[in-house]
């Protein structure tokens, strides 16, 4: 690594203490006065939660310090295409709030694979998804953006690496296990802010640097590194020139780097996967006081999302300008030198215009902030990732477990999942993310399609059943594998050198390959489906598009596991009656994991009835239904007008 600039003057130290003592306050503030001793509570925020905290929770959990490092380098190789990533969701926010979340809520499910265990019936779904989700948390998300975080420390304060990571990690640990799902809401909304105003303080900056628009439209272009000679021999000039096509968002679709039929059908089906059918996701939205809160929620994330083109992925490009030879760098040795990795260092965009670009304390702030978006989607991953374990997982190993052991469970598994990460960097760190970004949204497009396929014709297409499900998960996994195992073995090689993987295997496009494996698997699905025997409608109430407004009774396909769990809970308030009260130490110990509340009042049926009828109402007043509508409309308009401008 080059010349490393420290962070060492006062200013920056005391922003970064005080901002992390604010989100500690925040965290145990929201941990203080929210309900986190029921199930309901701790992995669904008791079902309160307005639309602001709602819309920008979705938005942070999703830009991760990941998007910051991943995101701007792409641009900085590759130009604007890589923000239509961003504006696609635009789309898919409205299809989770108008579409999804009525038929999750009706539902009335915790987690993903719970809802698909209703629709289907039988265990393997369900244990599969779960399964397959935390697999893909640990491989994509929480590596990269640990990695991502650990670039920008390395950057910037000169930590080791590990040293680093450890003490961010317990920090995040430590209000994401006491706290529950209210906590991370809260702090969510805080560092999202931060996010926005920080770095739009940077994109000033940046864009005063390079002088306006248009300067920056005509330097970008001809920002080319000067040293371009590898081993006697000069570098092929398309690895180093700037794309001609850097300000379009739609390219060729056979030699584009990101071609337009991926971009909108492949990619589409990944933001499906994502936005539609993830927990982080969707549990964000199940927590919604009502209906028109999560609708409003998913709005102000849409248009949140409108920002990262300006704020991330411009900036990214404008480091190329300013720093060319650095951020630019084509020859292996040269690269090396500068960011430790021969494959390239655009990576390194975002966190060096940070570092050399904002004055003292500002830069503190960015830190912070990079920082934040790095806790806030690790936050979320742990909380829905121990909901997952717990609910899904854990309830099939242990038949009757209380709720004070599904609380532990799920606090002990946090602490497996953060031991795993954190053995899992070394690999991040020597797969290197010149290819690491990439590899995000590569294992994404080769696991999540099937998962898409399923849950769209399972709401969609009441005559698909459990077998046709099943199978298409199965025959749709074992394509991904097949074509990403074999591309972690050939390795994707840089421009300079690239690898020899068979064109058949690595040649398809990752979108397009999305497309082809969402194809396969939907036609498995429905193949099997047409020829094994339909599910009753008696069991598909409210959970299929066609059956959302029925009135009738439901027998849940789990019925009778349903009926078992409820006579346990009678035989457990009998002997809990039974113990006498607890000594101070572990009252405390109590407190602090969110284990001790009061037992409210044993409730009657009708009372049971009740409660389960207000979380399952999606019922909204019709004036805000209609504002709510209206600005859906306006946001889908906004999104085709932003994908035309820059077309």
């Amino acid at each position: 690594m080059e010349s490393i600039i420290k962070i060492n003057n006062a200013a920056d130290i005391s922003v970064i203490v005080l901002y992390f003592l604010v989100v500690l306050a925040v965290g145990l503030w929201a941990m203080y006065s929210t309900n986190r001793g029921t199930v309901g509570g701790f992995f669904l925020a008791g079902r309160s939660m307005v639309w602001w905290p709602i819309g920008a929770s979705l938005f942070a959990s999703n830009i991760g310090s990941g998007h910051f490092v991943g995101i701007a380098g792409t641009a900085a190789a590759g130009g604007i295409a890589i923000g239509g990533y961003e504006w696609n969701a635009l789309i898919f926010v409205v299809i989770l709030g108008w579409i999804f979340v009525p038929i999750y809520i009706k539902a009335g499910v915790v987690t993903m694979p719970e809802y698909l265990r209703k629709r289907f019936g039988g265990k393997r779904i369900q244990v599969y998804l779960s399964v397959l989700s935390l697999i893909i948390y640990v491989f994509t998300k929480i590596s990269a953006d640990i990695f991502s975080g650990a670039v920008f420390i390395q950057l910037a304060i000169g930590l080791n690496l590990y040293l680093a990571i450890i003490i961010l990690l317990s920090i995040t640990a430590l209000y994401t296990i006491t706290g529950g799902l209210a906590a991370v809401i809260y702090t969510d909304t805080l560092q999202t802010f931060i996010m926005v105003v920080g770095s739009f303080i940077l994109m000033g900056f940046a864009f005063a640097e390079v002088g306006g628009y248009e300067a920056f439209m005509q330097k970008y272009m001809a920002a080319i590194p000067s040293n371009v000679s590898y081993g006697g021999a000069p570098v092929d000039p398309a690895c180093y020139t700037p794309r001609g096509d850097a300000f379009h968002i739609f390219r060729d679709a056979g030699s584009g780097d990101l071609p337009w039929p991926g971009l909108v059908f492949g990619l589409s089906i990944l933001a499906m996967w994502y936005w539609c059918t993830d927990q982080v996701i969707v549990q964000r939205c199940l927590s919604g006081k009502n209906m028109s809160h999560v609708k409003a929620g998913c709005i102000v994330c849409g248009y949140l999302k409108l920002l990262p083109m300006f704020i991330i992925v411009m900036p990214g490009m404008i480091s190329r300008i300013l720093y060319t030879d650095v951020v630019a760098c084509v020859v292996p040795e040269v690269c090396q030198r500068y960011c430790g990795t021969a494959v390239g260092c655009t990576n390194i965009a975002y966190p060096k215009l940070v570092v050399e670009l904002m004055p003292n304390g500002l830069r503190g702030l960015m830190l912070s902030v990079m920082l934040a978006s790095l806790m806030s989607s690790l936050t979320s991953i742990f909380n829905s990732a121990s909901t997952l374990f717990t609910m899904d997982i854990y309830t099939k190993i242990r038949t009757r477990p209380s709720e004070k052991e599904l609380m532990l469970a799920g606090r002990a598994f946090m602490l497996l999942l953060i031991g795993i990460s954190i053995a899992w960097v070394p690999v991040v760190q020597s797969a290197q993310s010149g290819q690491l970004f990439d590899y995000i949204q590569s294992v994404t497009s080769y696991l999540g399609p099937p998962i898409a396929a399923v849950f769209l014709l399972g709401i969609f297409c009441k005559r698909v059943n459990e077998q046709g499900a099943f199978w298409g998960l199965i025959i749709g996994l074992l394509a991904g594998l097949g074509r990403m195992i074999s591309e972690f073995a050939y390795g994707t090689g840089s421009c300079v050198a690239p690898s020899n993987c068979p064109f058949i295997i690595c040649g398809i496009h990752y979108l397009y390959f999305a497309l082809i494996l969402f194809g396969v698997s939907a036609i498995v699905i429905l193949g099997v489906s047409f020829m094994t025997k339909p599910i009753p409608d008696v069991h598909l109430y409210r959970l299929c598009w066609a059956l959302r407004h029925s009135k009738e009774e439901r027998i849940d396909l789990d019925a009778d596991e349903e009926q078992d769990r409820a006579d346990e809970k009678d035989n457990e308030s009998v002997n809990e009656e039974n113990q006498q009260d607890a000594g101070c130490c572990r009252k405390a110990y109590n407190w602090f994991c969110g284990l001790d509340q009061q037992k409210g009042p044993k409730l009657s049926k009708e009372e049971e009835e009740a409660l389960k009828k207000k979380l399952t109402d999606t019922s909204e007043v019709p004036l805000w239904r209609n504002v709510v509508n209206v600005n859906g409309i306006i946001l889908l308009t906004v999104a085709v007008f932003c994908h035309a401008y820059f077309a």
